[in-house]
Parts: structure tokens; sequence; C-alpha cells
């Protein structure tokens, strides 16, 4: 599958997110990159897991990426949110109408910029006052156009697999959720 989905990666991201979406995502045949914006490419999980991304975020080009998946945890989003060049390419990313999707403590980056006002949202408990304008659900994922986002490291899967549903097929995730034993 051609498009191109960046999973970015900032010190102290939530591992069990970042790996399930990245596993389920492959799985499904779509072209995952894995992206640092740390400067470096080893990234430490909020659990002290070290993840090699694949590419720095200095190094992407981001014209054929299809997607940006945020991955949540601390302070991992709050090191998202600090990252001037990935808001803005999230910036562009709203302007050209590109998919993006956020879990857990993450959609606080899409929230601070604006882009969930009007949308359907969830985020991690806590973390509410961060969604500027979004109608606030308390169901593990939501699709809302072109935003996804989903509640936590518990819904991991079922982020992926609507990630999947989205850009592939809703057959697809249902073939995925059957192979891993997902309900």
């Amino acid at each position: 599958m051609d498009k191109k989905i960046a999973v970015h990666l900032a010190d102290g991201f939530e591992e069990i997110e970042a790996i399930s979406i990245i596993d389920v995502l492959r799985r499904a045949g779509l072209n995952v990159v894995t992206v640092s914006v740390t400067g470096k490419l080893e990234v430490n999980g909020a659990h002290q897991i070290k993840v090699l991304a694949d590419k720095l975020f200095e190094s992407i080009d981001y014209s054929d990426v299809y997607m940006i998946v945020l991955p949540g945890g601390m302070p991992g989003a709050s090191n998202l949110n600090a990252h001037e060049g990935l808001k803005q390419k999230i910036r562009t990313f709203v302007t050209e109408n590109k998919q993006l999707a956020a879990i857990c403590a993450a959609p606080l980056v899409l929230g601070n910029l604006g882009i969930l006002d009007g949308k359907q949202a969830v985020c991690y408990p806590g973390f509410e006052s961060h969604l500027k304008g979004a109608n606030i659900l308390q169901v593990p994922v939501v699709d809302s156009g072109n935003v996804i986002t989903g509640r936590g490291p518990g819904a991991a899967i079922q982020f992926a697999l609507k990630i999947v549903e989205k850009l592939v097929s809703e057959e697809k995730a249902e073939l995925l959720a059957s192979q891993m034993l997902v309900k």
C-alpha cells in the first residue's frame, strides 16, 4: 500500500501505544515509518524501553506522508507538543485535509492547535481541558473527519484497527482483529 504513515516518537512515549500501532498497521500492509523528534534515532519510552526510529524528523519528506500518528505517554505527549516543526507539519496536514491520529495524552497537541474544535474526540482522563472546542466522548476510539483519537494504552489496538479501517477497509480491520483474537 502506498499510503505512508509517519508515527512520531518523542522521549517518554507510551510504548504499548507506539508499538501496537506500528505492528497492526504493518500487518495491514501499510507503509509505516517511525520518526524521532529527538534529534537522534534512539528514543526512550516512558517505561525505559528504547526504540530505534526509522528516520529523524529533519530527514522526512512529508509530501508523500498521508497520515501523522502521535502516540501518547508522558512526558512524550508534552515533548511532541513542544516540537515546533511537528506542529507546523500538523497545521499543513489540516490545510491539505490529510489524516491525523493521536492517542492517550497526545490529542493535547491537536487540541492546543485548535484542530479539534467542533470535532468529536477522546483522550486520557485528565487531559480534556486541552481539547479546545471538542465534543469529548467517553469511548475508546473516535473517528471524526480527518482526525482519529484514542483514550489510552488499553485502546491502542482498537485505535490502530480504526486507522486500518479508514485507510484500507473495514474488512481488513475485521480480518486483522480476528487473526489477533481481538474482541
